[in-house]
């Protein structure tokens, strides 16, 4: 059967993108032969496009880290064609043929049953960015966070993983500050559940401070590097900041005073690589107990035609909030 797929190609050291036709036959081995609806759009997406080679080895390749759609085939008993099924994480779309395409094939292991709460399009506009902030969200409750300890910073707040974040901890009570560099969105971040805006300067003065006067009882943090070090020392005792992202840096300097004197935590957050089920608990959640009504107006949906631009934006910096991708819209 054929279908469309977003493939980048390299040539000449430049690497190109177009939707081109492909078979199923050309999709790699596995259980599940999936009919994509929806993608969506995360920063690790948008790396894969333009050629990182530390997300995606070999090209020509299929980006797309997310997919939610109708299973036509399955080789496993857990699924049967018809079946609405989603896909994050593993190895879609990094090196395996991802959500970019219309079919999909992956092993049963990384296929989520949809739940009846949630659509194939609100499920991709959680996406991986959306499941990352509900994974840090609850990270942070397991650490003994909870809304009358005090305020929780978000960083990044105006991207895919931020903006969630910042809506997820205002709708479980919680007083989000939402640190952003893009001023023209201050009020969006207001209609999404912030009490309080922040600049970047805001909190990286104190950047490289063994302590500092106790501000915040948590954060979210999605950008790594400089901002981690800067927030811990402002964290108040039995504190925590879960870090998720890597774009203002890979390393982390940072005093152990807080660590020793306030007991505070860093907790990293994984997306990619958790166990099914805890995957599965997570999107039952998003179709539960923490469904956003506000999801959809931070979602903007594109189709096929509008990947190039909204991946150049992502790469640079410039995305807000969320993307969803239909991959039967021109």
């Amino acid at each position: 059967m054929s279908f469309l797929a977003y493939r980048v190609e390299e040539a000449d050291k430049k690497f190109e993108a177009s939707w081109v036709e492909q078979e199923d036959a050309d999709l790699p081995e596995g259980d599940v032969l999936i009919e994509v609806a929806y993608s969506s759009v995360n920063y690790k997406d948008a790396l894969s496009a333009s050629g990182n080679r530390g997300v995606t080895k070999a090209y020509p390749h299929t980006p797309g880290i997310d997919a939610a759609g109708t299973v036509l085939e399955s080789s496993d008993s857990a699924f049967s064609k018809g079946d609405e099924v989603v896909v994050f994480g593993y190895d879609l779309g990094m090196n395996t043929n991802g959500g970019y395409g219309q079919h999909i094939r992956v092993p049963a292991a990384w296929v989520l049953k949809k739940p009846e709460g949630i659509s194939a399009s609100e499920a991709m506009a959680w996406g991986t960015a959306g499941f990352t902030a509900a994974l840090s969200v609850q990270k942070l409750e397991r650490a003994g966070i909870s809304p009358d300890r005090g305020p929780v910073l978000v960083t990044g707040a105006t991207g895919g993983v931020g903006s969630v974040a910042v809506s997820l901890l205002s709708k479980l009570g919680y007083s989000v500050v939402a640190l952003s560099g893009k001023a023209d969105k201050n009020d969006w971040l207001e209609s999404l559940g912030a009490k309080r805006i922040v600049s970047r300067d805001d909190v990286l003065s104190l950047k490289g401070k063994a302590m500092a006067k106790p501000v915040y009882q948590a954060a979210v943090d999605t950008v790594g590097g400089d901002m981690v070090s800067a927030i811990l020392p402002q964290l108040m005792p039995e504190g925590a900041v879960t870090t998720c992202g890597m774009i203002a840096g890979v390393k982390v300097e940072a005093s152990v005073f807080p660590f020793i004197l306030r007991g505070v935590s860093l907790l990293g957050v994984d997306s990619v690589e958790i166990p099914r089920a805890d995957k599965q608990a997570v999107l039952d959640k998003a179709a539960g107990d923490w469904k956003l009504e506000s999801l959809e107006t931070m979602t903007t949906e594109i189709g096929r035609k509008e990947l190039p631009g909204v991946l150049s934006r992502i790469i640079k910096g410039e995305g807000v909030g969320r993307y969803r991708v239909n991959l039967n819209k021109d």
